[in-house]
């Protein structure tokens, strides 16, 4: 682990490292949110309806559920260096073929696949978690997720721009080309400057790549079970764009979606059993346990902060024009101002967890995000709007806080499956943005904050629950020797 002093005006050991890896994500979130700001020119470029950009938008988020469960078990088994590089260069392309879309057909595939760069983020988890030690990984690992968050906040003011120099109906085509491309050269300048891990130092890889490994039999019960949302989500998104919803896919198809997802269910808990039916004949020695309900409530932490914050930002510009009757250019400048704050809120929860401690900092951003949000279903018309901007943004900072406690916890449960760990819990994230967006079509914007509430409520309880990560964790090397790494 390096030991060279935490500056972030170095550009070196470490520090050259998490500029790396920020830099790097905060591409490929220009890349997953390229098109939402270029939306009116997609629109009237392929000739389709308001209504019809629902589904672009929809697969887009949807592909980043399995995906990041994918990838981060592909990061443990081949490292974080090769698999960012080629998630970059392979997600590129992609970019190139919606640039190029002359139908909506065509454009709806091209973003289901540029929708795989959205899992970029657990791969820069592991590869942060190797270079930094445990007293300095929160701060790191919120530098890594909020500076590489703000890149769709810098697609938003950036992009229409670049489309507008361009000029003509097709300019949004070179402005998401150009993030193709930035993607492209960003994967090869990535693989040469970056290495897994310090010199000297051991990767270690998970025994086995079908599935995560559980160290009991209750906890592989657990896991089954907290695989089951990730899938009744697909299954929803699949509903929600069928007849009985946006009428965008016939009822066939959709039968179609639900048969498949029930057979990969089937194929995933085949794979877990696999992996882990030797707990039914033998325990796991102690040393080498570790607490699956410590994943559990992680994945509930981040379905309730980066779900609500997914879910919000989508809404949040429609929410100030209706309530205050702002222009929509007005009400999308205030609701910016969410993403900006990324900058400083994701590493303060970060810096936070490390100075007083993980679940205590989890306690109380959660038990925050909570109040917050009550207070903010109680935004009417005839507040001030400068009050309910200041309310909205208070509860940014304890959404996006408590993002960056939850990743300060991730890296410190198991070394060797951190890229698994980080990819389902930040799976459970677009799980908890396609739930509370699927409410918010039922109910009242008043509504929809209080459930979101009401759910990061039930996570605080949750939260009592977890232990604070501390003393070792046990990795076994590849020779068989057993090595112990401080986590506290």
């Amino acid at each position: 682990m390096a030991t060279e002093k935490f500056d972030l005006l170095s550009f070196k050991g470490k520090m050259k490292i998490l500029h790396m890896s920020w830099f790097v994500f905060f591409i490929t979130f220009v890349v997953w949110f390229n098109a939402a700001p270029l939306m009116q020119a997609i629109a009237a470029s392929l000739g389709v309806s308001a209504q019809q950009l629902v589904v672009l938008a929809t697969v887009n988020v949807a592909i980043a559920v399995p995906s990041r469960v994918l990838i981060g078990m592909l990061t443990d088994k081949y490292g974080p260096r090769l698999m960012y590089s080629l998630l970059l260069i392979i997600g590129s392309l992609p970019c190139f073929w919606f640039a190029m879309a002359t139908t909506l057909e065509q454009a709806a595939l091209a973003r289901f696949f540029c929708g795989f760069i959205g899992a970029g983020f657990v791969i820069g988890i592991r590869l942060v978690s190797e270079w930094f030690p445990a007293n300095e990984l929160g701060t790191a690992e919120g530098i890594y997720g909020g500076w590489g968050n703000f890149g769709s906040a810098v697609a938003a003011f950036t992009l229409p721009t670049i489309a507008l120099w361009f000029g003509g109906a097709d300019g949004w085509r070179y402005s998401i080309a150009l993030t193709g491309l930035m993607a492209f050269i960003g994967g090869f300048v990535f693989y040469f400057n970056v290495t897994d891990t310090p010199r000297g130092s051991t990767y270690f890889k998970p025994k086995s790549m079908g599935a995560m490994e559980v160290t009991s039999v209750p906890d592989l019960w657990m896991l089954l079970l907290m695989k089951l949302p990730m899938y009744i989500c697909l299954a929803l998104l699949a509903w929600r764009l069928s007849p009985a919803g946006f009428k965008l896919i016939n009822q066939a198809f959709t039968y179609a979606i639900y048969v498949v997802l029930v057979i990969v269910l089937a194929i995933d808990y085949r794979k877990v059993w696999q992996t882990n039916s030797h707990l039914l004949k033998a325990p796991v020695p102690e040393l080498h346990r570790y607490k699956f309900k410590q994943v559990a409530i992680l994945n509930i932490m981040y379905f309730c902060n980066f779900g609500s914050e997914l879910a919000v930002v989508s809404v949040l510009p429609l929410f100030f024009a209706s309530t205050f009757k702002l222009t929509p250019i007005m009400a999308g400048v205030i609701a910016s101002t969410h993403a900006f704050l990324n900058l400083l809120s994701r590493p303060g929860g970060g810096w936070i967890s490390d100075k007083v401690g993980r679940k205590k900092s989890l306690l109380v951003l959660t038990l925050g995000l909570s109040i917050t949000y009550f207070i903010t279903s109680q935004i009417r018309s005839d507040w001030s709007l400068v009050v309910a901007t200041a309310l909205v943004m208070c509860c940014a900072f304890f959404v996006q806080a408590g993002e960056g406690a939850v990743f300060a916890t991730v890296p410190l449960i198991k070394r060797r499956l951190t890229g698994q760990i980080a990819g389902m819990t930040g799976a459970y994230g677009n799980v908890g943005a396609v739930i509370y967006l699927l409410i918010l079509t039922f109910v009242s914007y008043s509504t929809f904050f209080m459930v979101i509430g009401a759910a990061a409520f039930l996570g605080f309880i949750a939260l009592l629950f977890m232990e604070e990560p501390k003393g070792h964790i046990a990795e076994v090397n590849e020779d068989g020797s057993v090595e112990l790494i401080q986590v506290g």
